[in-house]
């Protein structure tokens, strides 16, 4: 299961470049989430599971979405345009990293020496790929770390937010916000067009259903059945499928300085997620997606 979900994960990088011949890159994010969050608000109220009750919390969902999935997936979508599903998959996922750095400053919070040693060589492995195989002056290359920036503000909002939600009716609702900021973003900033194709619509369909619900309702499953912390662990394998993907759906080569920076990126991950032990656990960066 977890092969599944991280899988669905990575997929969705080469899938959404595909998709990028036929939709405008916000049109296609934003129908994509906009969709599996009407149909996941539609079963949360079918289920009758708690709501949230007071107007500051439904506002604190919109800002999750307009980060968690506004922010990280339109950078994410516009990134593809300029460089790889791969390239972008491993700029997007060193959001743990950032998550250590932006708590330390920003929130007080306390890490051990592994995880810091974790961000160092996760850092040394964006440094790598930067300077070896990406353009730090593409706009894609920006954009695949503005989405490692806003999500992980998401996850420190989600630190100090998250508990007060139903899980369900969260991640609903900021998919539903966050997808319909994107619409309006895509109106006012974009040429929007949508080829309609059976291979446009089977995107579509992937990327809302399979990459969205399915992903999710699996990567929740075993948060709750498994220690979040060692499932967390294994979230460096999304933008190794990432680059799997990219290879294989879009024939991406698979430079070496790629390949070796990416691999530093994903072992800075894994440590900064390892739980300690003997000890209480400490926050795992990242299990905040939702």
């Amino acid at each position: 299961m977890l092969v599944i979900t991280t899988s669905l994960m990575g997929s969705s990088f080469a899938v959404g470049k595909i998709g990028l011949h036929f939709v405008s890159p916000l049109l296609l994010v934003g129908l994509r989430f906009t969709i599996a969050g009407l149909l996941m608000a539609l079963m949360v109220l079918v289920l009758r599971r708690k709501h949230p009750t007071h107007i500051r919390e439904w506002f604190q969902m919109l800002l999750v979405g307009l980060f968690q999935t506004a922010g990280v997936m339109g950078a994410i979508f516009l990134s593809l345009r300029t460089i790889t599903a791969g390239e972008s998959s491993i700029l997007t996922f060193t959001n743990p990293l950032l998550v250590v750095l932006f708590g330390t400053i920003f929130m007080g919070m306390k890490y051990r020496w592994m995880q810091w040693g974790g961000v160092l060589i996760g850092f040394l492995g964006v440094f790598i790929t930067l300077g070896a195989s990406l353009d730090i002056q593409q706009p894609g290359t920006l954009l695949g770390m503005f989405s490692a920036v806003s999500w992980a503000i998401a996850t420190l909002l989600m630190k100090k937010w998250g508990s007060t939600f139903d899980t369900w009716v969260l991640t609903a609702y900021q998919m539903l916000f966050g997808g319909i900021i994107l619409l309006m973003g895509s109106a006012l900033f974009e040429q929007t067009h949508f080829v309609i194709t059976p291979l446009s619509i089977f995107i579509l369909i992937w990327l809302a259903i399979m990459a969205s619900i399915v992903q999710f309702a699996i990567w929740f499953y075993l948060l709750n059945k498994e220690d979040p912390g060692k499932v967390s662990a294994f979230l460096f394998l999304a933008p190794l499928f990432g680059v799997i993907f990219g290879w294989l759906l879009l024939n991406e080569q698979l430079h070496i300085s790629t390949l070796a920076g990416g691999s530093l990126i994903l072992a800075g991950i894994y440590f900064v997620n390892r739980p300690a032990r003997h000890r209480k656990r400490r926050l795992a960066p990242g299990q905040s997606q939702l």
